[in-house]
This record gives C-alpha cells, structure tokens and sequence, in this order.
C-alpha cells in the first residue's frame, strides 16, 4: 500500500512548475498532474525518481511516459468533463488516471495481461472508475464507439483505421506515428459531418504499437 505524503506533493508541485517552464498551458492539464500520485504506478524502487520529468521502466518491456508527454497528449485532447475517451495502451495505467482526474469517462485496452492486472489494482486504490479491457488495441473497441476523443501511447506505423471510424464527428485523436526510432505527434480531428484533418505536433520517442493494424512485430532500430 502506497503513501501520498506532503513530500510527494511537494515533488509533484515542482514537476507542475516544470512542465508550465516547458509549455504546458492547460490549467485542467496541469491540475490533474498535481492531483495524481504518480509514484504509485512505479517499483518502490523508483521512488525518488517517480516526480522526475523522465520515462521509466515498468516491467514487460514497456515504460511509463515521461511527465511532459502526458501532459502534451493530453493538452492536445483539449479534455471537457464528461468525455468519453478510449485510451489504446493503458501501460502502468497512470494516463488514464490523469484522464478520469480531468473528469472524462475513459475505456482503456492494454495487450499485455500482467500491465492490465497491476493498473486495474493501482486504479481501484486511487478510486479512479476506468474500463479496462485486453486486447489489441489497433482494433479499437467497436462495441462502446464512437469515442469523443482517442489517445495513442504507443508510436505506430501509420494511423490504424479501425480507431478513426470509432472517431466521433468532431472529435479528435492523438497518436504518435513514425518508425521505430521517431515518431511525430499527430492529430487528427474529425468534423461534424466526418471529414478528417491531421495536424503535427513534433517528434517523440515511444514503445511500437503492437497489433493487426499496428506493428506486427517490433521494428528494427
């Protein structure tokens, strides 16, 4: 059972400052960082580490995204309360509850079952409701489309089709797309009668896509 002390939330006031030094400018953004333990998501090893603007490991080959990127992705969602947001790659599950502490309703999918178990607990603990499913996430989850807005945390060859037909009509999707070594931050935004328009928002460095409509196997650097 993890602790969230005034240590913690002093380190977590510090990495706010950071990211608004970096550009972060949404203020519900900046919020939910300051409300989110996020040293919960990580080994106890990580600790004194877990409020640095960095990635770290989190087992099965993935990582946690570095503070920055989730507060990027997540700004570029422009997030209102009561969004209906399907996540693709829940990981440590620490986005996702950056995303529920901004109000949104969020459905996540993870492939790999170890990740989905340990994020589920984590998630129970913080009280945060998500939806939590396995699977491949280049497929989406046609059953609960369309979603308002969709976030990719993982790089992917191209945009996966299966997630801009679950798009709603004027909603918006981020996703890194690019090789495996560098990807750019995309967003495609969809308007009221289902056109699509892609904008770029710099380059990133992310874990593949795995999946159908993603990479089949991990790519060569």
């Amino acid at each position: 059972m993890h602790v969230d002390d005034y240590k913690h939330k002093g380190l977590r006031k510090k990495l706010v400052k950071e990211l608004e030094s970096k550009g972060i400018t949404d203020k519900q953004v900046l919020n939910a960082i300051q409300a989110v333990p996020r040293h919960f998501f990580l080994d106890s090893a990580f600790l004194e580490q877990a409020y640095m603007d960095k990635a770290l490991q989190i087992g099965e080959g993935q990582t946690i995204s570095q503070p920055y990127t989730v507060a990027f992705q997540t700004q570029l969602l422009e997030i209102e309360p009561g969004d209906k947001i399907l996540e693709i790659g829940t990981g440590s599950g620490y986005q996702a509850s950056v995303l529920c502490a901004m109000g949104a309703k969020v459905y996540s999918i993870e492939r790999i079952k170890a990740l989905h178990r340990s994020a589920a607990s984590i998630l129970q603990q913080l009280g945060y409701k998500v939806e939590l499913f396995v699977g491949d996430g280049t497929l989406g989850l046609k059953a609960f489309a369309p979603f308002k807005k969709i976030i990719v945390t993982a790089g992917a060859p191209i945009p996966p089709e299966p997630l801009l037909e679950q798009l709603d009509n004027g909603g918006t999707m981020v996703i890194p797309i690019g090789d495996g070594k560098i990807q750019h931050m995309i967003t495609y935004k969809k308007d009221k009668v289902g056109s699509i328009t892609k904008r770029e928002h710099g380059t990133f460095r992310f874990v593949p896509l795995l999946g159908e409509k993603g990479w089949k196997t991990v790519p060569k650097i």
